[in-house]
């Protein structure tokens, strides 16, 4: 009994149904084949229009401008280092990437974020 249950789980249950060939012209080949590949070059085109649209790989996505406000949070911020540090660009240009590393010096009194700040051109010394 074990041996029938056996062979009916590791036996392949072979099908009576005859296989169908059909035949498909050349021309029909080809034109499936001709419409894949103008498929695939127009994915390929937009994909890299893509690309080019969101700046993959470009220092765009780090510079992001500031809003009002935390262009309001970073002038408080320089303030309270502006006995030996003065802002050398408008706030206008300041930069997310600037303000975190402002709010980095804020909280762990690193100077060399300031360092950082200067050789950008964001600060300059007194």
């Amino acid at each position: 009994m074990l041996k029938g249950i056996i062979d009916k789980l590791f036996k392949t249950p072979q099908t009576n149904c005859p296989q169908h060939n059909q035949s498909i012209s050349q021309a029909e080949v080809e034109s499936i084949v001709e419409a894949k590949l103008k498929e695939h070059a127009a994915a390929l085109k937009n994909s890299q229009t893509e690309q080019l649209s969101h700046g993959r790989g470009s220092s765009l996505e780090e510079d992001y401008t500031l809003s009002a406000k935390q262009i309001e949070y970073a002038l408080s911020l320089i303030e309270k280092v502006k006995d030996e540090y003065e802002l050398a660009i408008q706030p206008s240009l300041l930069t997310i990437k600037d303000l975190n590393r402002l709010i980095a010096y804020n909280r762990y009194k690193n100077k060399g974020t300031l360092v950082n700040l200067v050789k950008k051109g964001v600060l300059a010394r007194k």
